[in-house]
Formats: C-alpha cells, sequence, structure tokens
C-alpha cells in the first residue's frame, strides 16, 4: 500500500524498496535533466547488481573444482574410488 502500512499494521514488503526508489530519483534526477531516472529503475539497478555478482563470481573460481572425468564417473560402477575423492570421504 502507498501510505506505508501493510494489512498486519506493519510496513508492507514493499514500501522499503519504494522509499529507496525515490531516494534515488531525488539524488539523481532535476527539473533539468532527468537521466538519472534510468540508473534508479528497479530492472536496470537489478541487472547491474547481477553483473556485479557474476564478474566478482568469476573472479574467484573454485579451487578445488573437480574435473570432468571424475564429474562422469560419479555413481558407477567400479568408480567408487573416484567418487570418495570428490565427497572428501576416506
Amino acid at each position: 500500500m502507498a501510505s506505508g502500512y501493510g494489512l498486519n499494521g506493519g510496513p508492507s514488503r514493499c514500501f522499503p524498496f519504494w522509499q529507496e526508489v525515490l531516494a534515488c530519483y531525488v539524488v539523481n534526477t532535476s527539473t533539468e535533466n532527468d537521466a538519472g531516472k534510468k540508473l534508479c529503475a528497479p530492472h536496470a539497478r537489478a541487472m547491474a547488481i547481477q553483473a556485479a555478482y557474476h564478474k566478482a563470481e568469476q573472479a574467484n573460481p573454485r579451487d578445488d573444482a573437480p574435473k570432468a572425468g571424475v564429474v562422469r564417473n560419479l555413481g558407477l560402477l567400479g568408480k567408487d574410488e573416484d567418487t570418495k575423492k570428490v565427497l572428501g570421504l576416506k
């Protein structure tokens, strides 16, 4: 609801997000220049956050990632040693 109160009397789940979007508009736009609106659009912001997350994830690859051959052998008969190595079992 626009008042900020939900059905149960407390703040609604969207109200803090909406306040954040409005604050972004106030900071990034003016009467002469409204180019900052694109920065505050929820989908653009979400895409930027997601891109930053993926970039950080790619910068730190897993050190102990199993090799393709080991993954192919998981759960197959006669390949118990490979399965134990990947799972860290001794």
